[in-house]
């Protein structure tokens, strides 16, 4: 929070979460008004997305990148298709900023690429718990949440597995003959 009466980033996340209960009681509420009301949200944030596109335009974009390292304006610029790097590059750099948390747990996480809107990631937890030992959340799932919420324009996040480590067979029993 940088100056008084601006919303610290807790209050700005409580205000999204109330946005999107608002808005899903409005798109089951029956009757014309409710119709109307999530129009009039949806023309407003298309009026708002124009006015972030002409200020981008007046300062010749040069801001782009420095506005999208703060998560919340990031997150505008890709609501409305301003975001200056790909969902790719976005879902990368989520991946390298979990990588150290995971290897500190004996795991690693590798951004392997980008098919159309899915994410591929490998996923490596120590003890081989990439899909979950003991019920509760896994790096994969962390690895899933951070991804989308770089690169929300992806639709899936899929996990591919490590390759198996190769057996080790020591040299001298592929060297040493049975005596008969």
């Amino acid at each position: 929070m940088a100056d008084a009466g601006r919303l610290a980033d807790a209050a700005v996340e409580a205000r999204l979460a109330r946005l999107d209960e608002l808005l899903a009681g409005l798109e089951s509420a029956p009757g014309p008004a409710a119709g109307n009301a999530v129009e009039a949200v949806r023309l407003l944030t298309e009026v708002y997305g124009e006015a972030l596109a002409r200020v981008l335009d007046v300062t010749g974009g040069q801001p782009a990148g420095r506005l999208a390292d703060d998560e919340l304006l990031g997150h505008l610029l890709v609501l409305h298709g301003l975001h200056p790097e790909p969902p790719a590059r976005r879902a990368e750099r989520a991946v390298d900023r979990l990588r150290p948390a995971v290897r500190e747990r004996g795991g690693d996480v590798e951004m392997v690429g980008v098919d159309g809107q899915v994410a591929r990631v490998r996923v490596t937890e120590a003890g081989g718990c990439g899909s979950g030992c003991g019920g509760g959340p896994t790096v994969a799932d962390a690895v899933r949440e951070a991804v989308l919420a770089a690169a929300p324009e992806l639709t899936a996040v899929e996990q591919l597995t490590a390759p198996a480590a190769p057996a080790f067979v020591p040299l001298e029993s592929l060297l040493v003959r049975e005596a008969r």
